[in-house]
């Protein structure tokens, strides 16, 4: 019903998080989407309907969508032009060894459709850079290629927006099914009316509070969005040391009378390891080398990144302190995807954990979930892999909570007593009972809590 408000079809350059959930979102809708990527092996899957990422919700409907022919994965962009309207680009922009975000893809993507549509009788192709790249990317990197490649000029051959993505892992799909709010950065009114009245189709009958800006801004509101979250943890976890120094100090109790000035609101003030995941840090980074290419402080920025790192760090020294040394101890790691409900171990807090309490001596043993084939492809097979978590947690010296799984959450003092050497927990997420757990007789260190007898 959707389809034809929406013109002929959709292409996606990329199926990471963002392409593939946007591809699916969109076949469900009753949009033909063509997905590219190049990576042929994932390509594969996807047209077997086979996730390859774990995000709630997206393997069952990815099926349904496959299996309904709305759908179509390759690896090429071809005559993608010949069959769509539209075409999103969600290729990864990686940090490059400076900070700088690694443009490649995004330029190879932006070739790519120039030389499709050059043979296209698409007569003005909407082109929307969705990747998260520097200000100025796409008019001044994207736009050039394009034109070079296609031999056509944009806002007359070609309409180009940029259009930030706001999803949080975990919940992408819900995320791309209810957005909160829409930037679109244009040059031309024209390109900018196109996109948003295909997403007033799309989104109909709800009304999405959209933006529309230049080019630059929409790019650097993404960048400021995600640095203020950071900044935010990062405050919250300097908050937490000083709880951990103070008696009778609580953070979550200080983050809750916090979260109550409307000014400053709840969210992101949860005290833990801080932040990680494909996003945070990145754009954080991106946004550092941007400032420091202008010449301008970068002050502010280096000190969210020290406090990050500092608040991983603080637990293993912990664990050192606890055990009187941990050569030769037995650490149970339980969580390592940066966050629950994924599988993505991306600039998460557990890898640099476990590297750490390697290089102290210490036998490690890890469980997750979801994300130990990602883990063991990063750190290799220094460290004991385990299926279940009591596995992990057998003749244990001390655990640690690095991601928040619910599972965690619900461990039975008993079964903690049971099977570890040494009852001793650093509970890095602040999800147990802590009170429950020093009844039981187990010694508990609470990131965030005055606890000096744990």
């Amino acid at each position: 019903m959707l389809a034809g408000d929406l013109g002929r079809g959709i292409g996606v350059i990329g199926a990471g998080y963002v392409g593939l959930t946007l591809s699916v979102f969109l076949a469900s809708k009753g949009v033909r989407t063509i997905c590219v990527e190049k990576d042929e092996v994932k390509a594969g899957k996807i047209m077997r309907g086979v996730s390859p990422i774990h995000e709630q919700g997206l393997p069952e409907l990815l099926q349904r969508v496959v299996r309904d022919g709305m759908l179509e994965a390759r690896t090429e962009v071809g005559d993608m032009l010949e069959r769509v309207d539209t075409v999103f680009i969600t290729v990864g922009t990686p940090t490059g060894s400076d900070g700088a975000p690694d443009l490649t893809q995004v330029k190879e993507a932006s070739r790519q459709v120039g030389e499709a549509m050059s043979t296209s009788r698409t007569a003005t192709p909407l082109i929307v850079v969705k990747s998260t790249v520097p200000p100025g990317t796409t008019w001044h990197v994207v736009r050039p290629i394009i034109e070079e490649a296609s031999g056509r000029a944009c806002g007359d051959g070609f309409h180009l927006c940029v259009n930030p993505e706001f999803l949080r892992e975990g919940s992408a799909l819900q995320d791309t099914m209810n957005p909160d709010r829409i930037i679109i950065g244009a040059k031309h009114s024209e390109a900018a009316e196109r996109l948003k009245k295909f997403y007033e189709a799309l989104y109909h009958p709800s009304k999405i509070p959209t933006l529309v800006t230049t080019p630059a801004n929409a790019e650097l509101i993404k960048l400021a969005t995600n640095a203020y979250l950071a900044l935010k943890i990062s405050f919250i976890n300097l908050i937490s040391q000083i709880c951990e120094a103070t008696e009778d100090g609580d953070v979550g109790v200080v983050a809750e009378g916090l979260g109550l000035d409307p000014r400053i609101g709840p969210l992101f003030l949860r005290a833990g390891l801080g932040f990680g995941g494909s996003c945070l840090p990145k754009d954080l980074r991106a946004l550092r080398w941007f400032a420091a290419s202008r010449g301008l402080d970068t002050s502010l920025f280096d000190a969210i990144i020290g406090i990050n790192r500092a608040q991983r760090l603080r637990v293993v020294e912990k664990a050192e302190s606890k055990l009187g040394g941990l050569a030769g101890k037995r650490v149970a790691v339980l969580g390592l995807a940066f966050k629950p409900g994924t599988d993505d171990v991306r600039e998460a807090a557990s890898l640099e954990i476990i590297r750490e309490l390697l290089a102290r001596g210490a036998e490690v043993r890890a469980h997750d979930p979801a994300a130990l084939d990602n883990a063991r492809q990063v750190i290799g097979e220094s460290v004991i892999y385990c299926h279940r978590v009591e596995d992990c947690l057998n003749g244990a010296d001390l655990a640690i909570i690095v991601t928040e799984w619910p599972e965690y959450a619900a461990l039975d003092p008993s079964t903690l007593k049971s099977l570890m050497r040494n009852p001793l927990i650093i509970d890095g997420r602040r999800i147990l009972n802590t009170r429950r757990l020093i009844e039981a007789g187990i010694r508990i260190h609470t990131v965030g809590l005055h606890n000096p007898s744990a």
